[in-house]
Protein backbone atom coordinates (compact mmCIF):
# COMPACT_ATOMS: atom_id res chain seq x y z
CA UNK A 1 0.00 0.00 0.00
CA UNK A 2 2.79 2.42 0.94
CA UNK A 3 4.65 1.62 -2.30
CA UNK A 4 1.50 2.29 -4.37
CA UNK A 5 0.97 5.58 -2.56
CA UNK A 6 4.55 6.63 -3.27
CA UNK A 7 4.13 5.74 -6.94
CA UNK A 8 0.88 7.70 -7.16
CA UNK A 9 2.49 10.74 -5.54
CA UNK A 10 5.45 10.58 -7.89
CA UNK A 11 3.16 10.24 -10.92
CA UNK A 12 1.09 13.21 -9.78
CA UNK A 13 4.24 15.28 -9.37
CA UNK A 14 5.40 14.28 -12.87
CA UNK A 15 2.04 15.21 -14.44
CA UNK A 16 1.96 18.57 -12.68
CA UNK A 17 5.53 19.29 -13.71
CA UNK A 18 4.84 18.39 -17.34
CA UNK A 19 1.61 20.37 -17.51
CA UNK A 20 3.23 23.72 -18.43
CA UNK A 21 5.42 22.00 -21.05
CA UNK A 22 2.47 20.18 -22.61
CA UNK A 23 0.35 23.32 -22.52
CA UNK A 24 3.08 25.34 -24.21
CA UNK A 25 3.59 22.64 -26.82
CA UNK A 26 -0.11 22.52 -27.69
CA UNK A 27 -0.38 26.31 -27.78
CA UNK A 28 2.64 26.50 -30.10
CA UNK A 29 1.21 23.79 -32.33
CA UNK A 30 -2.12 25.59 -32.50
CA UNK A 31 -0.56 28.95 -33.30
CA UNK A 32 2.14 27.67 -35.68
CA UNK A 33 1.14 24.28 -37.22
CA UNK A 34 3.94 22.29 -38.80
CA UNK A 35 4.16 22.39 -42.56
CA UNK A 36 3.64 18.64 -42.82
CA UNK A 37 0.42 18.77 -40.82
CA UNK A 38 -1.52 20.15 -43.78
CA UNK A 39 -0.57 17.04 -45.74
CA UNK A 40 -1.65 14.50 -43.15
CA UNK A 41 1.76 13.83 -41.62
CA UNK A 42 1.85 12.22 -38.21
CA UNK A 43 2.18 14.53 -35.21
CA UNK A 44 5.80 14.91 -34.12
CA UNK A 45 6.93 13.22 -30.94
CA UNK A 46 7.59 15.39 -27.89
CA UNK A 47 11.21 16.30 -27.47
CA UNK A 48 12.93 14.54 -24.56
CA UNK A 49 13.33 16.50 -21.34
CA UNK A 50 16.66 18.16 -20.81
CA UNK A 51 19.03 16.62 -18.24
CA UNK A 52 18.41 19.63 -15.96
CA UNK A 53 14.64 19.16 -16.10
CA UNK A 54 14.99 15.42 -15.49
CA UNK A 55 17.17 16.07 -12.47
CA UNK A 56 14.66 18.58 -11.13
CA UNK A 57 11.83 16.04 -11.37
CA UNK A 58 13.91 13.44 -9.58
CA UNK A 59 14.75 15.82 -6.72
CA UNK A 60 12.81 15.35 -3.44
CA UNK A 61 11.78 19.01 -3.46
CA UNK A 62 10.03 18.71 -6.84
CA UNK A 63 6.62 19.07 -5.21
CA UNK A 64 7.71 22.21 -3.38
CA UNK A 65 8.97 23.71 -6.62
CA UNK A 66 5.50 23.32 -8.08
CA UNK A 67 4.07 25.69 -5.46
CA UNK A 68 4.23 28.75 -7.66
CA UNK A 69 2.77 32.14 -6.82
CA UNK A 70 -0.46 30.88 -8.41
CA UNK A 71 -1.00 27.54 -6.68
CA UNK A 72 -0.57 26.17 -3.19
CA UNK A 73 -1.51 23.00 -1.37
CA UNK A 74 -4.70 23.02 0.65
CA UNK A 75 -3.79 21.24 3.92
CA UNK A 76 -7.45 20.34 4.55
CA UNK A 77 -7.99 18.47 1.29
CA UNK A 78 -4.45 17.88 -0.06
CA UNK A 79 -5.64 19.50 -3.30
CA UNK A 80 -3.90 22.28 -5.15
CA UNK A 81 -5.73 25.61 -5.02
CA UNK A 82 -5.24 29.17 -6.15
CA UNK A 83 -2.83 30.97 -3.81
CA UNK A 84 -4.37 34.33 -4.66
CA UNK A 85 -8.03 35.38 -4.54
CA UNK A 86 -7.66 37.22 -7.86
CA UNK A 87 -6.75 33.92 -9.56
CA UNK A 88 -9.73 32.25 -7.91
CA UNK A 89 -12.00 34.98 -9.24
CA UNK A 90 -10.60 34.66 -12.77
CA UNK A 91 -11.20 30.93 -12.79
CA UNK A 92 -14.91 31.45 -12.08
CA UNK A 93 -15.71 34.10 -14.71
CA UNK A 94 -19.03 33.09 -16.29
CA UNK A 95 -20.85 36.24 -17.47
CA UNK A 96 -20.61 36.75 -21.27
CA UNK A 97 -18.18 39.51 -22.20
CA UNK A 98 -19.11 42.71 -23.93
CA UNK A 99 -16.67 44.77 -25.98
CA UNK A 100 -17.65 48.28 -26.95
CA UNK A 101 -16.54 51.88 -26.66
CA UNK A 102 -17.91 52.25 -23.15
CA UNK A 103 -15.84 49.30 -21.96
CA UNK A 104 -12.73 50.83 -23.56
CA UNK A 105 -13.53 54.19 -21.95
CA UNK A 106 -13.78 52.71 -18.47
CA UNK A 107 -10.68 50.55 -18.93
CA UNK A 108 -8.81 53.76 -19.69
CA UNK A 109 -10.32 55.47 -16.65
CA UNK A 110 -9.33 52.71 -14.22
CA UNK A 111 -5.97 51.81 -15.76
CA UNK A 112 -4.78 55.43 -15.66
CA UNK A 113 -5.55 55.59 -11.94
CA UNK A 114 -3.29 52.95 -10.36
CA UNK A 115 -3.51 54.70 -6.97
CA UNK A 116 -7.30 54.34 -7.03
CA UNK A 117 -7.00 50.65 -7.92
CA UNK A 118 -4.46 50.18 -5.12
CA UNK A 119 -6.70 51.84 -2.51
CA UNK A 120 -9.73 49.87 -3.64
CA UNK A 121 -7.96 46.52 -3.71
CA UNK A 122 -6.45 47.21 -0.29
CA UNK A 123 -9.93 47.75 1.13
CA UNK A 124 -11.21 44.74 -0.81
CA UNK A 125 -8.57 42.49 0.73
CA UNK A 126 -10.57 42.36 3.98
CA UNK A 127 -13.84 41.24 2.40
CA UNK A 128 -13.33 39.69 -1.01
CA UNK A 129 -12.46 36.14 0.10
CA UNK A 130 -15.79 35.99 1.94
CA UNK A 131 -17.67 37.33 -1.09
CA UNK A 132 -16.05 34.81 -3.46
CA UNK A 133 -16.73 31.97 -1.07
CA UNK A 134 -20.41 32.90 -0.84
CA UNK A 135 -20.68 33.19 -4.63
CA UNK A 136 -19.18 29.74 -5.11
CA UNK A 137 -21.54 28.24 -2.54
CA UNK A 138 -24.44 29.53 -4.63
CA UNK A 139 -22.92 28.58 -7.99
CA UNK A 140 -22.85 32.23 -9.10
CA UNK A 141 -20.27 33.86 -11.43
CA UNK A 142 -17.25 34.96 -9.43
CA UNK A 143 -16.83 38.27 -11.27
CA UNK A 144 -19.82 39.45 -9.23
CA UNK A 145 -17.28 39.74 -6.39
CA UNK A 146 -15.94 42.76 -8.31
CA UNK A 147 -19.27 44.59 -8.24
CA UNK A 148 -18.38 46.60 -5.09
CA UNK A 149 -15.60 48.16 -7.19
CA UNK A 150 -18.42 49.90 -9.04
CA UNK A 151 -20.81 50.38 -6.14
CA UNK A 152 -18.63 51.68 -3.34
CA UNK A 153 -14.95 51.09 -4.11
CA UNK A 154 -15.23 48.40 -1.40
CA UNK A 155 -15.95 50.98 1.29
CA UNK A 156 -18.60 49.58 3.69
CA UNK A 157 -18.98 53.06 5.18
CA UNK A 158 -19.98 54.54 1.82
CA UNK A 159 -23.16 56.61 2.06
CA UNK A 160 -24.69 58.29 -0.99
CA UNK A 161 -26.79 61.41 -1.30
CA UNK A 162 -29.68 59.06 -2.16
CA UNK A 163 -29.32 57.34 1.26
CA UNK A 164 -27.77 54.21 -0.27
CA UNK A 165 -25.34 52.68 2.22
CA UNK A 166 -22.64 50.09 2.49
CA UNK A 167 -20.39 48.07 0.22
CA UNK A 168 -23.39 46.97 -1.88
CA UNK A 169 -25.24 50.32 -1.69
CA UNK A 170 -28.73 49.41 -0.49
CA UNK A 171 -31.34 52.15 -0.08
CA UNK A 172 -33.42 51.84 3.12
CA UNK A 173 -36.52 50.32 1.47
CA UNK A 174 -34.64 47.61 -0.43
CA UNK A 175 -32.60 46.88 2.67
CA UNK A 176 -35.80 46.24 4.60
CA UNK A 177 -37.05 44.01 1.77
CA UNK A 178 -34.00 41.82 2.39
CA UNK A 179 -34.24 41.87 6.19
CA UNK A 180 -31.35 44.25 6.78
CA UNK A 181 -32.02 45.82 10.18
CA UNK A 182 -31.82 49.59 10.33
CA UNK A 183 -32.25 51.15 13.75
CA UNK A 184 -30.58 53.60 16.06
CA UNK A 185 -27.91 51.10 17.08
CA UNK A 186 -27.05 49.34 13.82
CA UNK A 187 -27.49 49.56 10.07
CA UNK A 188 -26.98 46.15 8.51
CA UNK A 189 -26.80 47.66 5.03
CA UNK A 190 -23.20 48.34 6.06
CA UNK A 191 -22.58 44.99 7.75
CA UNK A 192 -20.20 42.76 5.79
CA UNK A 193 -22.01 39.45 6.33
CA UNK A 194 -25.62 40.64 6.20
CA UNK A 195 -25.27 42.99 3.22
CA UNK A 196 -23.30 40.45 1.16
CA UNK A 197 -25.93 37.79 1.80
CA UNK A 198 -28.69 40.24 0.84
CA UNK A 199 -26.90 41.43 -2.31
CA UNK A 200 -26.23 37.92 -3.60
CA UNK A 201 -29.80 36.85 -2.81
CA UNK A 202 -31.08 39.87 -4.72
CA UNK A 203 -28.77 39.26 -7.70
CA UNK A 204 -29.77 35.60 -7.87
CA UNK A 205 -33.44 36.57 -7.77
CA UNK A 206 -32.89 39.02 -10.62
CA UNK A 207 -31.07 36.38 -12.68
CA UNK A 208 -33.94 33.95 -12.11
CA UNK A 209 -36.30 36.68 -13.29
CA UNK A 210 -34.44 37.63 -16.49
CA UNK A 211 -32.31 34.55 -17.25
CA UNK A 212 -29.42 36.85 -18.17
CA UNK A 213 -26.67 38.15 -15.88
CA UNK A 214 -26.20 41.40 -17.78
CA UNK A 215 -29.90 42.22 -17.45
CA UNK A 216 -29.79 41.13 -13.80
CA UNK A 217 -26.98 43.62 -13.21
CA UNK A 218 -28.90 46.35 -15.00
CA UNK A 219 -31.90 45.60 -12.78
CA UNK A 220 -29.71 45.69 -9.67
CA UNK A 221 -28.78 49.23 -10.62
CA UNK A 222 -31.98 50.47 -12.26
CA UNK A 223 -34.69 48.29 -10.71
CA UNK A 224 -36.42 45.19 -12.06
CA UNK A 225 -39.53 47.13 -12.99
CA UNK A 226 -37.55 49.52 -15.18
CA UNK A 227 -35.81 46.67 -17.00
CA UNK A 228 -39.10 44.82 -17.51
CA UNK A 229 -40.66 47.91 -19.07
CA UNK A 230 -37.66 48.38 -21.37
CA UNK A 231 -37.92 44.73 -22.48
CA UNK A 232 -41.62 45.10 -23.25
CA UNK A 233 -40.96 48.26 -25.24
CA UNK A 234 -38.35 46.57 -27.43
CA UNK A 235 -40.52 43.47 -27.82
CA UNK A 236 -43.37 45.65 -29.07
CA UNK A 237 -41.02 47.16 -31.65
CA UNK A 238 -39.66 43.76 -32.69
CA UNK A 239 -36.20 44.59 -31.38
CA UNK A 240 -33.78 42.36 -29.41
CA UNK A 241 -33.92 42.49 -25.62
CA UNK A 242 -30.30 41.85 -24.65
CA UNK A 243 -28.42 44.40 -22.54
CA UNK A 244 -26.75 46.24 -25.41
CA UNK A 245 -30.02 46.42 -27.36
CA UNK A 246 -31.79 47.91 -24.34
CA UNK A 247 -28.95 50.28 -23.46
CA UNK A 248 -30.38 53.22 -25.40
CA UNK A 249 -33.47 53.10 -23.19
CA UNK A 250 -31.44 53.18 -19.98
CA UNK A 251 -30.28 56.18 -17.98
CA UNK A 252 -26.58 56.96 -18.33
CA UNK A 253 -25.53 55.25 -15.10
CA UNK A 254 -27.19 51.94 -15.97
CA UNK A 255 -25.94 52.11 -19.55
CA UNK A 256 -22.40 52.38 -18.13
CA UNK A 257 -22.90 49.92 -15.27
CA UNK A 258 -22.16 46.61 -17.01
CA UNK A 259 -19.34 48.14 -19.11
CA UNK A 260 -17.70 49.35 -15.90
CA UNK A 261 -17.85 45.86 -14.44
CA UNK A 262 -16.48 44.47 -17.70
CA UNK A 263 -13.61 46.97 -17.54
CA UNK A 264 -12.68 45.93 -14.01
CA UNK A 265 -13.09 42.27 -15.00
CA UNK A 266 -10.65 42.74 -17.92
CA UNK A 267 -8.10 44.49 -15.71
CA UNK A 268 -8.28 41.79 -13.02
CA UNK A 269 -7.98 39.12 -15.74
CA UNK A 270 -4.72 40.58 -17.07
CA UNK A 271 -3.45 43.46 -14.90
CA UNK A 272 -0.03 43.53 -16.51
CA UNK A 273 -1.58 44.30 -19.90
CA UNK A 274 -2.94 47.53 -18.45
CA UNK A 275 0.09 48.49 -16.39
CA UNK A 276 -1.60 47.56 -13.11
CA UNK A 277 0.08 45.64 -10.29
CA UNK A 278 -2.42 43.87 -8.04
CA UNK A 279 -1.45 43.37 -4.42
CA UNK A 280 -1.48 39.73 -3.36
CA UNK A 281 -4.67 38.80 -1.49
CA UNK A 282 -4.29 35.41 0.13
CA UNK A 283 -6.90 32.84 -0.82
CA UNK A 284 -7.73 32.38 2.85
CA UNK A 285 -10.31 33.88 5.23
CA UNK A 286 -9.29 37.32 6.47
CA UNK A 287 -11.74 37.41 9.35
CA UNK A 288 -13.76 35.16 11.59
CA UNK A 289 -17.01 35.80 13.45
CA UNK A 290 -16.98 35.87 17.24
CA UNK A 291 -20.20 35.46 19.23
CA UNK A 292 -20.96 38.31 21.60
CA UNK A 293 -23.11 37.47 24.60
CA UNK A 294 -23.34 40.86 26.33
CA UNK A 295 -23.12 44.57 25.61
CA UNK A 296 -19.60 45.77 24.91
CA UNK A 297 -18.15 49.18 24.10
CA UNK A 298 -16.46 49.34 20.71
CA UNK A 299 -13.35 50.81 22.29
CA UNK A 300 -13.13 47.89 24.73
CA UNK A 301 -13.79 45.30 22.00
CA UNK A 302 -10.99 46.79 19.87
CA UNK A 303 -8.69 46.87 22.89
CA UNK A 304 -9.36 43.21 23.73
CA UNK A 305 -8.72 42.23 20.11
CA UNK A 306 -5.55 44.36 20.04
CA UNK A 307 -6.84 46.26 17.02
CA UNK A 308 -6.94 49.93 16.14
CA UNK A 309 -10.40 51.47 16.11
CA UNK A 310 -10.10 52.05 12.36
CA UNK A 311 -9.47 48.36 11.69
CA UNK A 312 -12.21 47.28 14.09
CA UNK A 313 -14.73 49.61 12.43
CA UNK A 314 -13.65 48.46 8.97
CA UNK A 315 -14.82 44.93 9.84
CA UNK A 316 -17.81 46.03 11.93
CA UNK A 317 -19.15 49.12 10.16
CA UNK A 318 -22.82 48.40 10.89
CA UNK A 319 -22.69 49.64 14.47
CA UNK A 320 -23.95 53.22 14.82
CA UNK A 321 -23.23 53.81 18.49
CA UNK A 322 -20.21 53.43 20.79
CA UNK A 323 -21.78 50.36 22.42
CA UNK A 324 -22.50 47.10 20.58
CA UNK A 325 -25.77 45.57 21.74
CA UNK A 326 -27.80 42.59 20.69
CA UNK A 327 -26.87 39.67 22.93
CA UNK A 328 -26.31 36.20 21.48
CA UNK A 329 -27.55 37.04 17.98
CA UNK A 330 -24.86 39.65 17.43
CA UNK A 331 -21.44 38.74 16.11
CA UNK A 332 -18.33 40.81 15.69
CA UNK A 333 -15.78 40.19 12.96
CA UNK A 334 -12.10 40.03 13.79
CA UNK A 335 -9.00 39.11 11.78
CA UNK A 336 -8.16 35.45 12.22
CA UNK A 337 -5.08 36.11 14.34
CA UNK A 338 -6.89 38.62 16.56
CA UNK A 339 -9.87 36.42 17.43
CA UNK A 340 -7.75 34.26 19.72
CA UNK A 341 -6.30 37.37 21.37
CA UNK A 342 -9.82 38.69 21.94
CA UNK A 343 -10.98 35.47 23.61
CA UNK A 344 -7.87 35.28 25.81
CA UNK A 345 -7.98 38.93 26.86
CA UNK A 346 -11.72 38.78 27.48
CA UNK A 347 -11.24 35.91 29.94
CA UNK A 348 -8.77 38.04 31.92
CA UNK A 349 -10.63 41.37 31.65
CA UNK A 350 -12.42 41.43 35.00
CA UNK A 351 -14.06 44.85 34.44
CA UNK A 352 -17.33 46.16 33.03
CA UNK A 353 -17.54 45.58 29.28
CA UNK A 354 -19.96 48.43 28.66
CA UNK A 355 -20.11 51.92 30.10
CA UNK A 356 -23.34 52.96 28.33
CA UNK A 357 -27.05 52.51 28.96
CA UNK A 358 -30.17 54.19 27.61
CA UNK A 359 -32.44 56.95 28.88
CA UNK A 360 -35.88 57.85 27.50
CA UNK A 361 -37.02 61.47 27.43
CA UNK A 362 -40.42 61.84 29.08
CA UNK A 363 -40.77 65.62 29.33
CA UNK A 364 -41.94 67.73 26.41
CA UNK A 365 -38.33 68.39 25.48
CA UNK A 366 -35.00 68.24 27.26
CA UNK A 367 -31.84 70.24 26.77
CA UNK A 368 -28.59 68.37 26.27
CA UNK A 369 -26.67 70.35 28.88
CA UNK A 370 -29.32 69.47 31.49
CA UNK A 371 -29.01 65.76 30.65
CA UNK A 372 -25.22 65.94 30.72
CA UNK A 373 -25.28 67.44 34.19
CA UNK A 374 -27.68 64.74 35.42
CA UNK A 375 -25.49 61.88 34.17
CA UNK A 376 -22.13 63.34 35.12
CA UNK A 377 -20.79 63.94 31.64
CA UNK A 378 -20.48 66.79 29.14
CA UNK A 379 -22.86 67.95 26.39
CA UNK A 380 -20.20 67.20 23.75
CA UNK A 381 -19.89 63.58 24.93
CA UNK A 382 -23.66 63.09 24.70
CA UNK A 383 -23.91 64.74 21.31
CA UNK A 384 -21.05 62.70 19.87
CA UNK A 385 -22.33 59.38 21.25
CA UNK A 386 -25.83 60.00 19.91
CA UNK A 387 -25.09 61.99 16.73
CA UNK A 388 -27.12 64.93 18.03
CA UNK A 389 -26.58 68.20 16.12
CA UNK A 390 -25.43 71.28 17.94
CA UNK A 391 -28.06 73.74 19.15
CA UNK A 392 -30.85 71.17 19.34
CA UNK A 393 -32.96 69.74 22.16
CA UNK A 394 -34.45 66.26 22.44
CA UNK A 395 -38.18 65.76 22.11
CA UNK A 396 -40.36 63.56 24.29
CA UNK A 397 -40.14 59.86 23.41
CA UNK A 398 -36.49 60.05 22.34
CA UNK A 399 -34.12 57.36 23.57
CA UNK A 400 -30.46 58.22 23.94
CA UNK A 401 -27.26 56.69 25.23
CA UNK A 402 -26.04 57.96 28.60
CA UNK A 403 -23.17 56.83 30.84
CA UNK A 404 -24.03 53.99 33.20
CA UNK A 405 -24.56 54.62 36.86
CA UNK A 406 -23.78 52.19 39.66
CA UNK A 407 -27.39 50.97 39.54
CA UNK A 408 -27.15 50.00 35.84
CA UNK A 409 -23.55 48.83 35.77
CA UNK A 410 -24.32 45.15 35.12
CA UNK A 411 -27.53 45.56 33.13
CA UNK A 412 -27.51 45.18 29.34
CA UNK A 413 -29.71 47.25 27.06
CA UNK A 414 -32.89 45.29 26.35
CA UNK A 415 -33.42 44.01 22.79
CA UNK A 416 -36.84 45.70 22.54
CA UNK A 417 -35.10 49.03 23.17
CA UNK A 418 -32.45 48.46 20.51
CA UNK A 419 -35.09 47.38 17.99
CA UNK A 420 -37.54 50.21 18.62
CA UNK A 421 -35.60 53.19 19.96
CA UNK A 422 -36.05 56.43 18.07
CA UNK A 423 -34.75 59.94 18.45
CA UNK A 424 -36.31 63.26 17.55
CA UNK A 425 -34.98 66.73 18.21
CA UNK A 426 -35.77 70.33 17.51
CA UNK A 427 -33.80 73.52 17.39
CA UNK A 428 -32.89 75.02 20.74
CA UNK A 429 -34.93 78.09 21.62
CA UNK A 430 -35.32 80.22 24.71
CA UNK A 431 -38.06 79.17 27.09
CA UNK A 432 -41.17 81.18 26.23
CA UNK A 433 -44.55 81.54 27.72
CA UNK A 434 -47.47 81.37 25.34
CA UNK A 435 -46.95 80.58 21.70
CA UNK A 436 -44.03 78.55 20.44
CA UNK A 437 -41.18 80.21 18.61
CA UNK A 438 -39.81 79.62 15.13
CA UNK A 439 -37.92 76.52 16.28
CA UNK A 440 -41.13 74.49 16.40
CA UNK A 441 -41.43 74.72 12.64
CA UNK A 442 -38.08 73.00 12.21
CA UNK A 443 -38.99 69.75 13.95
CA UNK A 444 -39.62 67.68 10.83
CA UNK A 445 -36.22 68.41 9.39
CA UNK A 446 -34.50 67.19 12.55
CA UNK A 447 -36.25 63.88 13.08
CA UNK A 448 -34.04 60.82 12.84
CA UNK A 449 -34.07 57.15 13.82
CA UNK A 450 -30.64 56.14 12.61
CA UNK A 451 -27.41 58.07 12.20
CA UNK A 452 -27.27 61.76 11.46
CA UNK A 453 -30.34 64.00 11.20
CA UNK A 454 -31.85 63.84 7.74
CA UNK A 455 -34.70 65.49 5.96
CA UNK A 456 -37.73 63.30 5.54
CA UNK A 457 -38.09 62.90 1.78
CA UNK A 458 -40.06 60.40 -0.23
CA UNK A 459 -38.00 57.83 -2.16
CA UNK A 460 -37.63 58.57 -5.84
CA UNK A 461 -39.06 55.21 -6.85
CA UNK A 462 -41.71 53.11 -5.05
CA UNK A 463 -40.58 49.91 -3.33
CA UNK A 464 -40.48 46.75 -5.37
CA UNK A 465 -40.90 48.18 -8.84
CA UNK A 466 -38.15 50.65 -9.47
CA UNK A 467 -34.56 51.53 -8.85
CA UNK A 468 -32.57 50.12 -5.98
CA UNK A 469 -31.13 53.60 -5.67
CA UNK A 470 -31.52 56.78 -7.71
CA UNK A 471 -29.19 57.02 -10.67
CA UNK A 472 -26.03 58.93 -9.82
CA UNK A 473 -22.53 59.41 -11.13
CA UNK A 474 -20.03 56.81 -9.93
CA UNK A 475 -16.67 58.28 -10.94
Amino acid sequence: MQENTMKTTALAALILALAPTLSQAFETAAAEPLAGAAHGSAAPALLPLSPAATAKLAAPEANTALKTDKLKLNPDTSDWKEADVWGRIRSGYAIPDIDNQLVAKHITWYSTRPDYIARTTTRASRYIFHVVQELEKRGMPTELALLPFIESAFNPQAFSSANAAGMWQFVPATGRDFNLKQNMFKDERRGVLASTDAALTYLQRLYDMFGDWQLALAAYNWGEGSVQRAIKKNQALGKPTDFESLAELMPAETRNYVPKLQAVKNIIANPGQYGISLALVDNEPYFTAVDKTSDIDMTIAAQLAELSMDEFKALNPQFNRPVITGGEKTKILLPQENAAKFTSNLAKWGQALSTWTTHKITSARERIDTLASRFGTTPDVLRQANNIPQKTSLKAGSTILVPKTSASLNIDIASEITDNATMAFEADRPERKGRAGKGAKQEKGYKSSAQAPISLVKPRVPRGGGSRHPVRARH
